[in-house]
């Protein structure tokens, strides 16, 4: 029965009531004796109390979609309201149901094409540090080596100080240009990259521990790069905003997934609020369908980041990559039991082995 025939049905057995009543034998005295008032307010008390149960019964439906949409993240898909009560207060889940379907499935999206767009953008900033900026380095610090060469002795020092400037700059245009774009993710690998990105966070207090496999899946090139970047992104945050002088970087094949786990011994999470880099790995995850995780110690000590992204029978179609021109096709389930997921499709990468904000 709909929620208006409820209400209509109980308001008109009601009036009905009464009307039986000021047609029948009863009748109210003036004044108004006890034993009447009671049967009359008993009555009353009958009424409401019915009338508070179906309001209740058939409001409770509303009452949860009102708590899932305040809760709704389109970071965290794949929550769904449930679907029970009247026809009318059905459709309306089920309608909600299915805009949360259409917004995750245009975000999807949107999200390729922004991420594809991002890492273009890298590669040409890139390339043109390591082309122009660091060519024109390089000339300068050749000229200041001839310089060198020819200048007075009291004037010597002053030039080769400026020439150790130069090659620090030279070096750390080097240094950010491979962040931007890891060539040695294309040319080596994701485990030969990811142990390069240990090595690269080592230092300044802090270690980072790489333990990695050696036997990889077949993974995609996107799935690769989200791999990547999480550990990329985890680490920054490590060096940031942690205060940790320890961290661990894990890489563990399973039946089913590959799971990449980066853990410090900072600060912990605490009850900040998430920041871009959290958020920007979030979109990654949902890229190929993986699940990210973000906890601290029991003791409020440590984070630990896991990302796990299915593979074989468990991995996920439809996301595909947007800088080549292709389109999203579908929203699936990443995991099972875990939050919804998109893949990104592409053609597979090669083997470890082959050569070609707040947080």
């Amino acid at each position: 029965m709909s929620l208006f025939w409820r209400i209509f049905s109980l308001n008109s057995a009601a009036l009905i009531v009464a009307a039986a009543l000021l047609l029948g034998p009863v009748t109210v005295s003036t004044p108004v004796l006890l034993g009447e008032a009671l049967v009359v307010g008993a009555g009353l008390v009958v009424l409401l109390v019915a009338n508070a149960l179906v309001l209740r019964v058939g409001l409770a439906p509303l009452k949860r979609l009102g708590r899932s949409m305040a809760t709704a993240d389109l970071l965290r898909p794949g929550a769904r309201a449930d679907v029970a009560g009247p026809a009318e207060t059905a459709g309306l889940i089920t309608t909600y149901n299915t805009m949360l379907d259409r917004l995750e499935s245009e975000r999807a999206g949107s999200a390729v094409r922004a991420l594809s767009a991002q890492e273009r953008e890298r590669h040409r900033i890139a390339r043109e540090l390591h082309d122009e900026v660091g060519q024109t380095l390089t000339a300068v610090l050749l000229q200041l080596k001839r310089v060198a060469d020819r200048v007075p002795g009291e004037l010597r020092e002053e030039v080769e100080q400026a020439q150790e400037a130069t090659r620090a700059g030279l070096d750390e245009i080097r240094r950010i240009a491979r962040r931007l774009r890891p060539g040695v993710l294309d040319e080596l690998g994701l485990v030969s990259a990811l142990r390069s990105l240990a090595g690269e966070f080592t230092g300044q207090g802090l270690t980072v521990r790489p333990d990695l496999t050696g036997e990889l899946p077949p993974l995609t090139r996107e799935t690769e790069l989200v791999l990547y970047r999480v550990a990329q992104e985890a680490l920054t945050n490590t060096a940031r905003h942690s205060g940790a002088d320890r961290a661990a970087l894990r890489l563990r094949v399973r039946s089913d997934a590959v799971e990449l786990t980066v853990r410090d011994n900072g600060r912990g999470l605490g009850g900040a609020p998430e920041g871009a880099g959290i958020a920007g790995m979030r979109e990654r995850a949902l890229l190929v369908g993986a699940a990210l995780t973000l906890t601290s110690g029991a003791d409020g000590r440590g984070t630990e980041v896991g990302l796990r992204v299915p593979v074989g029978d468990g991995a996920v179609d439809g996301i595909v990559d947007g800088a080549a021109g292709r389109t999203v096709d579908r929203m699936v389930d990443g995991t099972a039991g875990g939050p919804r997921g998109v893949s990104v499709g592409g053609a597979p990468s090669r083997g470890p082995g082959a050569s070609g904000g707040g947080r």
